[in-house]
């Protein structure tokens, strides 16, 4: 299996059982279009931000074909002036490169630093697809069991309403 073995030993030890799928290198959703087709789930665009002092930082999980700026995203967080994670922040916190960006990272995020935003539409989902912190590869999950990951992790999460932007 390619990717982060830390990522599969948590998930063997939380007894979260996940499909595995390896691909072409996916870094954009144009590519993950082409090149998910086959996988039978959700897939998720990831996006890592942090607040004007660099002090926190927001990971937002919502359907790939979703669009959002990152303006509407401040309004509905409430979590003053964000900006996009450097790649400095994506290896620090998450152990990836971007195109990689993958809420199974968070478990890089010893000092609990970030808080995770998931629409709330990805709930419904039958199973979800993430990275395993690389980008030629799919882990698909289901969503409680992504709940079961964070809540292990003791990362701050809640489910956000994409439909009040």
């Amino acid at each position: 299996m390619r990717g982060d073995t830390k990522i599969y030993t948590l998930l063997d030890e939380l007894n979260i059982s996940f499909e595995y799928y390896e691909h072409e290198p996916i870094p954009t959703i144009e590519l993950a279009l082409i090149h998910k087709k086959g996988i039978d789930a959700t897939h998720c665009k990831n996006i890592f931000l942090r607040n004007h002092k660099g002090k926190k930082h927001y990971f937002v999980v919502i359907e790939q074909s979703k669009t959002v700026n990152i303006r509407q995203l401040e309004l509905l967080l409430k979590q003053g002036k964000l900006s996009f994670a450097s790649e400095k922040r994506l290896d620090k916190y998450l152990g990836v490169k971007p195109g990689s960006v993958s809420p199974l990272g968070l478990v890089y995020d010893t000092e609990r630093n970030s808080k995770v935003f998931i629409d709330q539409e990805l709930k419904k989902a039958s199973k979800l697809s993430f990275h395993p912190n690389v980008s030629n590869a799919s882990l698909v999950i289901t969503p409680l069991e992504l709940i079961k990951y964070l809540e292990y992790l003791k990362i701050e999460f809640e489910f956000i309403d994409l439909q009040e932007l």
